[in-house]
């Protein structure tokens, strides 16, 4: 059996916020080996950060990350339990390295993720269990988008409310240089804002699938025979509410934000005509922190309180 120092003892304690007997036996249960050892404290469900993982992680940052060439972007969602921690420095430093990391390594999803190196030589996963141990609250890197086009073009993103919600958007250009024009760099950020703020599902109506459209069709036409109209009249009726739906979900086909006059399709005619371009939106994510998990119905200050009382 391997000699356990007190050195390894520390640095499992402090990987896992396991006690330090547990420590020390799972040291000797695993020849010392330090990666066994953490997996041996999970697998006994002894890790801190195993005993915080059940806990709902609804709070968080949405960040992103674009290349200075505008040429790679990703936008990154990390989970933790409470707006209080999302504003702590390490958690915020966390948040955009991983970011980094995607852009610079590609990683297919979060599992191919979580077993990139950091700059240090810690694995993704290993510095959210890290963190979780350190700061004393579950997280988790939930989802992320990285877009690099293929062709010419450039990405941009926005971040709104410190976070609260993210964008990413990728646009295809004929020429190389207009990546470089101011009025175009204003054009994708108006455009990374229009989908925070309108919250678009698709670029143009060639995306909405069939399947949704039938369902649509179906309900349009139910309610204006259930408004009593003649199914001749409920068709038409039909027609009409189905392109205000297009108007609602297509990005080029919504009114834009900054004018009232003007759909995003007429914004983009605009500026090729003046720059004799050919811009046109690829595609696009939109995260809202949060969204999708179910949140605590009971607040941190309950819980505190909950814990004094036991």
């Amino acid at each position: 059996m391997a000699e356990i120092s007190a050195a390894s003892v520390k640095e499992l304690r402090e990987r896992t916020g396991a006690g330090m007997m547990d420590c020390k036996r799972a040291l000797g249960e695993t020849n010392g080996e330090l990666e066994k050892a953490i997996e041996y404290l999970r697998e006994k469900g002894l890790s801190a950060a195993v005993k915080k993982s059940g806990r709902v992680a609804a709070e968080g940052l949405v960040n992103a990350y674009v290349v200075a060439n505008k040429q790679i972007g990703v936008l990154v969602e990390v989970n933790c339990e409470t707006d209080f921690v999302a504003k702590n420095p390490d958690f915020q430093n966390f948040v955009q390295n991983v970011a980094v990391i995607i852009a610079e390594k590609n990683p297919a999803n979060t599992e191919v993720l979580a077993d990139l190196a950091m700059a240090d030589g810690k694995t993704v996963k290993e510095t959210v269990t890290n963190l979780i141990v350190t700061i004393g609250e579950n997280m988790t890197v939930r989802r992320f988008a990285r877009f690099a086009p293929q062709n010419i073009g450039a990405v941009e993103s926005y971040i709104h409310m410190g976070g609260k919600i993210g964008v990413l958007l990728e646009c295809s250009i004929a020429k190389a240089e207009t990546v470089n024009n101011p009025e175009f760099a204003a054009l994708l950020k108006d455009l990374a804002m229009q989908v925070a703020a309108a919250r678009p599902e698709h670029v143009c109506r060639e995306e909405v699938s069939a399947e949704i459209l039938e369902s649509e069709k179906a309900i349009y036409k139910a309610q204006a025979m259930n408004e009593g109209k003649p199914e001749a009249i409920a068709e038409k009726i039909m027609v009409g509410r189905l392109e205000k739906f297009y108007k609602e979900i297509c990005l080029n086909e919504q009114i834009f934000i900054k004018d009232g006059d003007k759909t995003i399709n007429k914004l983009l005619q605009e500026l090729n005509t003046k720059l004799g371009e050919q811009v046109s939106i690829v595609k696009f994510a939109r995260f809202e922190k949060g969204e999708g998990i179910e949140k605590r119905s009971d607040d941190f200050a309950s819980e505190v309180m909950s814990q004094i009382k036991a």
